[in-house]
């Protein structure tokens, strides 16, 4: 294994995978030299001065770059038969995370896109409880300001990771999205809110913002009879359950024993290893794109049309 980009998430990647026996770290590279040397001396792991030299020494990467970095990273990592771990978003554009998919088919590789709140012990503890059809799926996700990650807009940033939850539950994509948000502290959107509906009648509600005085991530499930608040930063699930006319409530355990870096690169790991099929594979990366980029239409519309109307009066 290989880590291109060692900033604070790649650093996580390169510790978990030194302490993951079923990997052998063989390197790290990164555009800054000066990170990547200091990063190399912490964790007793080879600098390679370029990328090339780095895909020509390993069998797969783990792509934590800059979202801005991710296609062309991911393409070249591809393009030498490597199979890839890149983080989310998949990249900065439907045209190119399309592409990326398409690719990683032509070459027989495994892509899988760190979606990593599908590993959250939180929402593995509630997985087996959210049966048969869902109804509706509330989401607050909100941070307190951080420049790391604004070269893309909230909703790639953040809102992405309740997208992918959303539609890996219901299973479908949505056929009607309603949107709002607004810059704040950037040029991009720091804060939105959509509502979701989908051919099978369920909806979501999801509201991401960061410009928050405090960190939260809940994530609610509605099925028949029960619903599940799911508390993805405390790692906590509160659920309530309908049993003969009462509400009885239950709170399902939570293993923490393990970290969701720590599962979710050992499950790219197992699929390598087994010939298996990745947990979240570039496709389903592409699907959360398609949705993230109908979401950011419908905001960039309602803001144009509020322009034009202010300007008209």
């Amino acid at each position: 294994m290989g880590v291109v980009g060692v900033g604070y998430l790649g650093s996580l990647h390169v510790k978990r995978l030194k302490e993951i026996s079923e990997a052998h770290l063989v390197g790290i590279y990164d555009i800054n030299r000066e990170r990547a040397r200091e990063v190399a001396y912490t964790f007793a792991v080879k600098d390679f001065p370029s990328l090339k030299s780095l895909l020509e020494s390993v069998d797969a990467v783990v792509v934590a770059a800059p979202t801005t970095a991710h296609y062309e990273i991911t393409r070249e990592a591809i393009a030498s038969g490597k199979h890839v771990f890149v983080e989310k978003p998949l990249t900065d554009s439907l045209e190119t995370a399309a592409e990326i998919v398409k690719l990683a088919r032509e070459r027989g590789v495994k892509v899988q896109v760190g979606h990593i709140e599908r590993f959250n012990p939180a929402f593995l503890s509630a997985l087996p409880f959210i049966e048969g059809r869902v109804y509706f799926i509330e989401s607050v996700r909100m941070n307190v300001y951080n420049p790391r990650g604004t070269d893309v807009d909230v909703i790639l940033d953040l809102m992405i990771h309740d997208i992918d939850l959303t539609l890996a539950l219901v299973g479908e994509e949505p056929r009607i999205v309603s949107a709002v948000g607004i810059p704040v502290i950037t040029d991009e959107i720091d804060i939105a809110n959509v509502r979701l509906e989908f051919p099978s009648g369920a909806a979501a509600n999801l509201t991401a913002s960061r410009v928050s005085l405090e960190k939260m991530r809940k994530f609610r499930v509605f099925v028949m009879d029960r619903y599940l608040s799911i508390d993805l930063y405390r790692k906590r699930v509160d659920m309530v359950q309908k049993e003969g006319g009462e509400l009885i409530p239950y709170f399902p355990p939570v293993d923490t024993s393990k970290d969701a870096i720590t599962l979710e690169l050992e499950a790219f790991l197992r699929a390598i290893l087994e010939n298996g099929d990745v947990p979240v594979p570039a496709e389903d990366g592409l699907r959360n794109m398609r949705v993230a980029s109908l979401i950011r239409e419908e905001i960039y519309r309602r803001i144009r049309r509020v322009v034009d109307e202010n300007s008209g009066t």
